[in-house]
């Protein structure tokens, strides 16, 4: 049965102003008036402005404004500009999505916006050189480890890593790897499963995006004291690129100029006191690895590492084996 046009005035209505309008650009009631009439409805001015009013009324941020001529915007929204502006940068610069998923989930932050906002987050939506994966299996697996995690499973996966032709390779053999999942977490534009090994009484990590048929068993995820009070942000704040290791204190001898790169790492809260004018001496909590010595050493002399001496002499070996090499 066809319906009375006349009834999907107010859908119309609304519509057009979600889609056309914002706080720097509205509609004359001339302009809303054309458009209904595209759209096979007929409509006068008072029936507009009552219909306005029942579109405030429902809550929607209907503005008029004193303009030559008269316009009717909607100002406030679910998310401002800069919001999406924000959302369009993080979508395209995120490196674990393909970029089919990538052009999709701009598509539909554009939908937020109003028509004169989706040019200018056009404008915008171009980032050169970033690399993309290239499947969305990854989107998969964290649908499945969270629903994994809400129902206190164990999971089984193949984990893969790359050979010298580029070619994926699993792990282990091609072993299966039973894990309980702990969380999931963002780093460096991928994301990590931090699992627990019973075996060894320890918090593997692992990338998801490499992981092969992944899948929920029916065994019950280990539950302990050390599961129950897992800190993610103290385990991302002491391993670098999700390497772990055994961790422990260290002390840190800072130059000034890099000051602010130890605050990035580290966090503002840092526990540190000044040595001198250009120096400060700098107590962090570390997981050695081969990883974090790197990061180290873009530092030069501008970070000694002062303390525990044995940790010293591992880096020590770590920059002369490398010069060595050469």
């Amino acid at each position: 049965m066809a319906v009375n046009r006349q009834k999907l005035k107010l859908l119309y209505l609304m519509r057009m102003l979600e889609e056309e309008t914002d706080a720097e650009q509205g509609l004359t009631m001339s302009q809303i008036l054309e458009r209904l009439e595209a759209q096979g409805i007929t409509a006068e001015r008072k029936g507009i402005y009552r219909d306005i009013e029942a579109l405030r009324e429902f809550g929607l941020d209907v503005r008029t404004y004193q303009r030559a001529p008269v316009e009717y915007a909607l100002e406030r929204r679910d998310f401002a500009f800069h919001e999406l502006l924000l959302l369009v940068d993080a979508v395209q610069s995120s490196r674990f999505l393909t970029q089919r998923k990538s052009d999709a989930l701009v598509e539909a932050v554009k939908r937020l916006a109003s028509a004169r906002q989706c040019a200018l987050l056009d404008k915008r939506l171009h980032v050169e050189g970033r690399i993309k994966m290239q499947n969305e299996s990854v989107f998969h697996h964290v649908d499945t480890l969270h629903e994994a995690i809400r129902r206190h499973r164990q999971v089984a996966f193949r984990y893969v890593k790359h050979d010298v032709n580029k070619r994926p390779q699993p792990q282990g053999g091609g072993r299966i790897y039973c894990e309980t999942p702990v969380c999931l977490i963002y780093s460096e534009g991928c994301y990590y499963l931090i699992a627990y090994n019973e075996k060894h009484d320890s918090f593997p990590s692992y990338r998801v995006d490499r992981m092969q048929g992944l899948r929920i068993t029916d065994d019950a995820a280990v539950r302990n004291e050390r599961i129950a009070t897992f800190d993610a942000a103290t385990y991302t704040s002491r391993t670098f690129s999700m390497f772990g290791g055994e961790t422990m204190p260290a002390t840190l001898l800072v130059e000034e100029s890099v000051m602010s790169a130890i605050i990035d790492r580290f966090g503002k809260d840092v526990e540190s006191a000044p040595v001198d004018a250009t120096h400060a001496r700098v107590h962090v909590t570390v997981a050695a690895s081969p990883v974090f010595f790197g990061w180290l050493a873009q530092f030069g002399t501008a970070v000694r590492l002062e303390a525990p001496s044995a940790l010293a002499r591992q880096y020590a070996d770590y920059l002369r084996d490398i010069a060595d090499s050469y």
